[in-house]
């Protein structure tokens, strides 16, 4: 007698409609043969009823086998720990095992979860049971939904396979796995994995040859069942749960008084509105699994939009890509010989293509002009989107993860209305328009002069504010250039430049400037992404709230520029991209200042510095000028600053190492290039980092002495190397000493120096720049020379750190340093004009240096005590 046809759940033991497959015979014997044996299959397709004759046919051998459902509730969405635990006393009472789970659970605390398990396995599983054990593990895809990760877990099962060589009792256990899913998306780690060492078995359709207990069931129904069974599998391509389906609608079918056609009871109980039809749920399972992630829904779709107009030409190889991978473990096609085919004609029916544009619509309610616009290699633009249809898309894809292509679309879809819009506005509105674009200009272009005034300013005050000034203008700057391609979506910062260029003119600051043209296109920044772009203008907006005190809204125009960030197209390491955050992230800083939030404003300026620091000379770029070397030197500044505040010395020896070592980047790049001014401030910035501007000798220890002159050492070789020896701090001590020993009066001093020079000079005093070039000596000399500043017209006066120290390439002058035993006198002499003349003695106490300079002449010594003078070498020994 033929039991009723099942297709919902696992069929009994000794169903006689059960259909023996060629997997069946695999998976036994290796089961027997202790091989690690895995199915891994659509759903409803046979797994758990070969699971259940499989553990009948060894249990008749006198195998022990256990079977966990993974699936089941008490084993789900529970902590790691628990799960653990259910698993094992799922086994101990399968197993009838004599042990108190609660004991020994307690008494193996101390070790991992894993561990714990394979304690079980080995000292109670193994011992207890002496036969050969199988221990079934259904719904294996399960674990994925943990919240915990589970590679260990199968790294156990392959251990349990290793450690056969090691202890023999191990070859009596073995593991069967059974469920939805790749061996890859259970675990990635092909060294851990245990799939590598263990039997896949393959799940077809029933065959012809196979199914004579479905055939049975026909008998007596129909004057020829054979043909009857013949057809049913043309449908179904014999997969389990949709045969046994069909085969029970055609037995009921017999009873009627006119039985249609296996293909009439096809096409009005399982084609003809199917999803209210699909009961037990099986084809809705199809559809669910192909469409539950968004993100990947359109390549799966499009993937067997493929395989459907391949069909006949067998043209998809099958890979083993993740799109092919999960396309099959939904069941809707298969491999045959190496290609992909639809499973069977009512899938093919079912999911035909009208389904798929349907979805396709559902997924993207663009999708015709989108491939349309894709085949065209990105550049129909016809088949872009505008109006309510952009409209439409815009709010469809508001909450949803779209493929970097979808965003492509859509953004060149906004782009070319923008472009249409001002088009007509331009006709209605030009000269509205242009006046738009004349105030724009002003503004922009008044700021791009402010900027370059401030951030020189600013670097020399060591603040942050360099960063906004520059940031200002430069955004203007991009306003202006995108302003006719944007200028919907720029209109409310346009007004805020205005203010912005307000709110500088308020505060009186000089709008001279008669390179605003140069200036525009040297600050001017082309960025490709419109995100970056929306980005740059809402920094420079929240910038000007910040200065304008309005920390609220700065707030929100910062919150706008991260997410603008991170819309971008762009990848993460694009200098454009890095530029930006960092001026993000110091803009964060100095909201948290105004907030009074110290720890805050540390921690952002800490982020930008690491990213500045994690790309080195990557952040600069001659394409890309958002983020200027000058701002870089700015927040380093402000870090040291707040580092010492807080007493962080670790933090603050970092960012001075780095600044540094920036310095000197700079000093040697600007000297290669011959920018002597820029090398003259950068040579500053070192000393005053070192503290060497503001201590004299006598403020430093003699141990220490050696390091200041170090750095000095390591400065002058440079100028030295770059300037062929004309404008180091050797050539001006040189210079100096000349004219001290009154060799050279500061006329002739100046005469040799221009000569040297040739047109060096005259490009240097067209330029005003003599800082570093000028010695000393003769400040305040002839008209022509401007005065010197403070900071060099003292760099060798005496007492000076800087004429303490000798230089490798000082080759007139030796640097001692005495202390007498006793206090002495001494009676300098001075030259002045030419002239000798000797000063009243002078007395120096036994405590202190002096610092004295073997020169020209080896019986005299020019010394910086007593206000400095010439004495005879008989006074210091």
């Amino acid at each position: 007698m033929v039991d009723q046809y099942i297709f919902s759940g696992s069929l009994p033991e000794n169903a006689s409609t059960y259909v023996t497959r060629e997997a069946d015979a695999q998976l036994y014997e290796g089961l027997k043969a202790g091989k690690f044996c895995y199915v891994l299959n659509s759903r409803q397709s046979g797994k758990s009823s070969l699971r259940v004759r499989t553990m009948q046919r060894l249990r008749e051998d006198g195998v022990q086998c256990a079977a966990v459902d993974l699936s089941a509730g008490g084993i789900q969405n529970v902590p790691p720990e628990q799960w653990y635990a259910d698993l094992i006393d799922t086994l101990i009472d399968t197993f009838g095992l004599d042990v108190d789970f609660g004991d020994w659970w307690s008494e193996n605390q101390s070790n991992t979860l894993v561990t714990r398990f394979r304690k079980f396995l080995e000292e109670i599983l193994l011992v207890e049971v002496k036969e050969n054990i199988v221990i079934f593990i259904d719904e294996i895809d399960s674990v994925l939904s943990l919240n915990f990760p589970t590679d260990d877990f199968f790294a156990l099962i392959r251990a349990c396979y290793n450690k056969r060589v090691d202890n023999p009792d191990y070859n009596r256990l073995t593991f069967c796995l059974l469920g939805v899913a790749s061996p890859s998306n259970l675990i990635s780690d092909k060294q851990r994995t245990p799939f590598n060492i263990g039997q896949a078995i393959s799940l077809k359709g029933f065959q012809p040859h196979e199914v004579e207990p479905l055939e049975k069931g026909l008998h007596g129904k129909f004057s020829n069942p054979q043909a009857i069974m013949q057809s049913i599998l043309q449908w179904t391509g014999g997969q389990p749960f949709l045969t046994q389906k069909l085969c029970q609608f055609m037995v009921e079918e017999s009873e009627q008084e006119h039985p249609r056609s296996v293909e009439q009871v096809v096409r009005s109980r399982i084609i003809e509105n199917w999803e209210s039809q699909d009961e037990p749920e099986h084809l809705r399972t199809i559809q669910a699994r192909i469409l539950r992630d968004e993100q990947r829904a359109g390549y799966l779709l499009e993937l067997y939009q493929q395989v459907r107009l391949a069909q006949e030409q067998s043209q998809v190889i099958a890979d083993e890509t993740l799109e092919q991978s999960e396309l099959q473990l939904s069941g809707l096609i298969v491999r045959q010989e190496g290609k992909l085919r639809i499973y069977n004609l009512i899938y093919r029916e079912i999911f035909n293509s009208n389904w798929i544009e349907t979805q396709l619509n559902n997924l993207r309610p663009y999708s015709e002009n989108f491939r349309f616009w894709v085949a065209s290699g990105y550049t129909d633009k016809s088949r872009l989107l505008q109006g309510n249809a952009l409209q439409e898309a815009e709010e469809w894809a508001r909450d949803k993860n779209l493929s970097y292509q979808d965003k492509q679309y859509l953004a060149a879809s906004k782009e070319k209305e923008i472009q249409e819009k001002i088009t007509t506005q331009e006709q209605k509105a030009a000269l509205e328009r242009a006046r738009k674009d004349t105030e724009a200009a002003e503004a922009r272009n008044y700021l791009l002069v402010e900027a370059n005034k401030k951030a020189k300013q600013s670097i020399r005050n060591g603040t942050i504010v360099l960063f906004f000034t520059s940031l200002i203008s430069l955004s203007l700057g991009l306003l202006a250039v995108d302003f006719k391609n944007k200028i919907d979506k720029n209109q409310e910062l346009l007004q805020t430049a205005g203010e912005v260029a307000n709110f500088l003119k308020k505060n009186q600051l000089n709008q001279n400037n008669n390179n605003n043209e140069d200036s525009l296109k040297k600050n001017s920044i082309k960025l490709s992404d419109l995100n970056l772009k929306i980005a740059l203008m809402n920094l420079a907006a929240s910038i000007y709230k910040i200065r304008e005190k309005d920390l609220k809204k700065a707030d929100i125009y910062l919150q706008k520029v991260n997410q603008y960030i991170n819309q971008s197209e762009l990848k993460y390491d694009s200098i454009e991209r890095i530029q930006i955050y960092v001026f993000y992230l110091t803009a964060k800083g100095r909201l948290s200042h105004e907030n009074k939030d110290k720890n805050s404003q540390i921690k952002f300026y800490e982020q930008a510095y690491d990213v500045i620091q994690l790309q080195k000379g990557r952040i600069f770029s001659k394409e890309v000028n958002i983020l200027f070397k000058e701002s870089v030197e700015s927040l380093y500044q402000q870090l040291i600053s707040l580092a010492k505040e807080i007493g962080n010395t670790t933090l603050k020896n970092k960012v001075e190492i780095s600044l540094k070592e920036y310095y000197y980047l700079e000093l040697e790049n600007n000297l290669k290039i011959n920018n002597w001014a820029k090398s003259d401030d950068i040579t500053t910035d070192i000393a005053r980092l070192e503290g060497l501007d503001k201590n004299n000798v006598d403020e430093v220890p003699i141990d220490k002495l050696q390091f200041y002159c170090s750095e000095f050492r390591k400065i002058d070789n440079l100028w030295h190397n770059y300037t062929q020896g004309e404008f180091s701090f050797t050539s001006q001590k040189n210079y100096f000493r000349m004219f001290q020993l009154g060799k050279y009066s500061s006329n002739e001093i100046i005469t040799v120096i221009n000569i040297r020079r040739q047109t060096k000079a005259k490009t240097l005093q067209k330029r005003n720049i003599f800082s570093v070039f000028v010695p000393p000596a003769i400040a305040g000399g002839p008209p022509e020379y401007p005065s010197l500043s403070l900071r060099i017209r003292n760099i060798f006066k005496p007492n000076n750190i800087l004429s303490a120290c000798p230089f490798k390439t000082d080759s007139a002058i030796n640097v001692l340093v005495f202390s007498p035993p006793t206090n002495i006198h001494i009676k300098p002499r001075k030259v002045e004009n030419g002239k000798v003349s000797e000063k009243e003695k002078c007395k120096i106490n036994y405590q202190e240096r002096i610092l004295v300079y073997r020169d020209f002449n080896p019986d005299w010594y020019y010394t910086d005590a007593c206000n400095g003078g010439w004495i005879h070498k008989s006074q210091v020994r």
